[in-house]
């Protein structure tokens, strides 16, 4: 036997375990990029060789129907999508169909990451659905997708005809699922595909799927020109769908989407891995037809994986500025949405356990555009896998450990990594913006100087500054600049520069707006506290408990010392936005995203992340996305960046 007929053989055998471990058992152990990567490798030597066993998973489009369902045969065969691995390819498909079809157009659709199913009706009822198996033969899962509640047991088109979608969770449903639930789901797409090949269907049920419809397979009396037109009929007969769909006539056009969609996806509810692009024109498919496997008039743009398994080498311990203890995994090296990734984060003890995850082990680990990446549960449990010790001493100062709630807390208010943390949170941008005292360089100023307290930041020398590595006079000079100028600000960053224990900038923002000054925050108590907007309970606590504690106080009074004045009543410009609720989108070329928010706040604004029903106006730039497209179908107003710039230049010569 060649090496080439036995890496063959290798291969299969190792890719029909994965599909086994996945379609039939639902229990993965890799990622889909892991096993397209196999599963390319393999295709590539078949086509190189003319070598192709009976056996192989390249001869069936999908996996094996599983024996306990009844069998579902699909009147219609079902296909894959072909897939192009970089835009050059994509530019290639398009200019093939152009020149058949020079005013050919493109629908520009979202690739579900979920389970796809197939559902007929007669008489305008729901007669039956199935899975896609192996694209000719599926599962019958009739009784589990009539509890999908986005699925109509009754349409108003009466003709027979056969839809096909996307088995979905959302991931806000998967996080409320997952917090009840006695054994969390990995991800979304194990989760939906675990619910609808569930033999109980109230089972399937207590998971609230949704599904997403996409197409029509098949129907009878009616005939459709374009995918619009097709995703109109799904949306008038009361299925869901994405809502999104765009018509792009060119290559460039479609390229710009798929990059606007990347920027955007991590936002989404909805797990998605790539853009699907098909010939708008309905007619002209059947002219461009089928191979055995893919339909010729349509492709598959995907993204770089953002789930990948990897093994997880070690559980460390971080410790925050408030002590809370926080585990982090060391893992295998993998990449990741564009970057190399080696730790992950784990929330507490109590996610280690419910998620099964193991030192040894191999795991999934996810990661969204700038989203710190996280474990989200165990693949496999290998023979050296070890369980995770919870700590009972602080990593940092080996000081006691006290377990509150779901976590853990270091009680020494003197811990390294606490001070340190605490001192870099008050240098940081959004609380007193000090340029150049980096996580870093604090870290130095405490090991070598005795850096310790907020206050002594306004202490520091030049010399000081010179005895660190790497520092020069221009560095050091820019240092001291910053810190003298950071002595002029806000109330609601000096507010969030202190640190209280669950205050975020909003709340800072919120608490400076109800009391104006310093003094009446630090006087104000509980009742009061607990009249500010969005502020309940145990923020009201940390709060009042803050500004209670004698060398908090102390403290405060040093930084008044210091030469800190707090720009307290600082009047509001009367302008257009003035009690707007307003969200910015895209990108501006004039200011940063802080900048604008800062700007729009002076002017009375109310500036949110999400577009909503309370939402006034939304300030876009270059390359808005999702929220600029949810504003227009809502009827919010909209202003560009030039609109914007004459509406701030007008308030200010009033």
């Amino acid at each position: 036997m060649s090496n080439v007929e036995e890496e063959i053989k290798s291969l299969i055998e190792e890719l029909n375990v994965h599909i086994h471990n996945y379609y039939v058992l639902d229990k993965p152990t890799i990622s889909d990029y892991e096993y397209d990567k196999m599963y390319d490798r393999l295709v590539e030597l078949e086509k190189q060789s003319g070598i192709v066993f009976p056996f192989s998973p390249t001869l069936r489009v999908g996996g094996e129907t599983l024996k306990n369902f009844k069998q579902f045969e699909h009147e219609v065969p079902l296909y894959s999508l072909d897939k192009c691995q970089n835009f050059d390819d994509l530019r290639s498909w398009v200019e093939g169909i152009k020149k058949e079809f020079p005013d050919s157009t493109f629908s520009v659709e979202y690739k579900f990451d979920g389970l796809s199913i197939v559902i007929e009706y007669e008489n305008g009822v729901l007669i039956k659905a199935g899975t896609r198996g192996n694209g000719r033969v599926g599962e019958d899962v009739t009784a589990q997708v009539k509890t999908i509640k986005s699925v109509p047991l009754s349409i108003p088109y009466l003709q027979k005809v056969i839809i096909q979608g996307e088995g979905m969770i959302t991931l806000s449903n998967l996080e409320k699922y997952n917090k009840i639930a006695t054994e969390p789901l990995k991800n979304a797409r194990n989760a939906v595909a675990g619910a609808i090949r569930n033999l109980n269907p109230k089972e399937t049920a207590k998971r609230n799927l949704d599904l997403f419809a996409y197409s029509v397979n098949y129907i009878e009396g009616k005939k459709f020109n374009t995918q619009e037109e097709i995703n109109s009929f799904l949306i008038e007969n009361g299925f869901k769908t994405s809502n999104f769909i765009k018509i792009c006539s060119n290559a460039d056009e479609i390229i710009k989407i798929i990059k606007q969609v990347g920027e955007e996806k991590s936002k989404l509810d909805i797990l998605m891995d790539g853009i699907v692009i098909k010939l708008n024109e309905v007619q002209r498919r059947e002219e461009f037809g089928y191979t055995a496997k893919f339909p010729k008039w349509a492709i598959a743009y995907k993204y770089e994986p953002e789930e990948l398994s990897t093994i997880l080498k070690d559980v460390v311990w971080q410790v925050g500025r408030t002590g809370k203890l926080t585990p982090i995994g060391i893992i295998s090296p993998v990449k990741l949405a564009g970057a190399t990734v080696s730790r992950a984060t784990l929330n507490n003890m109590g996610d280690i356990e419910r998620k099964g995850v193991k030192i040894g082990s191999r795991v999934f680990v996810r990661r969204s555009n700038e989203v710190i990446p996280e474990i989200l549960g165990i693949a496999e449990e290998l023979p050296n896998s070890q369980d995770v010790i919870k700590p009972n001493k602080c990593p940092s100062c080996n000081g006691e450990v006290s377990e509150i709630g779901a976590n853990l807390f270091c009680m020494n208010v003197d811990c390294p990594e606490q001070v340190k943390d605490s001192l870099t949170h008050f240098c940081s941008k959004e609380a007193m913006d000090i340029e150049g005292l980096s996580e870093k360089t604090i870290s130095q100023l405490y090991d070598e100087v005795g850096l310790k307290n907020l206050s002594d930041i306004y202490n520091l020398s030049y010399e000081q500054l010179l005895k660190l590595d790497k520092f020069k006079e221009k560095k050091a000079n820019n240092i001291l600049k910053a810190i003298e100028e950071s002595k002029d600000v806000s109330l609601s960053s000096f507010i969030y520069a202190l640190g209280i224990k669950n205050v975020g900038a909003k709340t800072a923002k919120d608490l400076a707006a109800k009391y104006k000054s310093i003094n009446n925050l630090m006087n104000a108590n509980l009742e009061s506290l607990l009249e500010v907007r969005d502020i309940g309970d145990i923020v009201a606590e940390s709060v009042y408990n803050y500004f209670n504690n004698d060398k908090n106080k102390e403290e405060i009074s040093r930084l008044f010392e210091k030469g800190i004045k707090i720009k307290e009543n600082e009047s509001l410009i009367e302008s257009y936005f003035n009690g707007k609720n307003v969200v910015l989108t895209g990108t501006l070329s004039s200011f940063s995203r802080i900048e604008a928010t800062k700007i729009l706040e002076k002017h009375g604004a109310i500036v949110s992340s999400s577009v909503g029903k309370s939402t006034n106006i939304v300030v876009y730039g270059e390359n808005a996305g999702s929220k600029l497209d949810k504003a227009k179908k809502l009827g919010i107003e909209l202003i560009n960046e030039e609109e914007f710039l004459k509406l701030l230049k007008n308030s200010s010569q009033n």
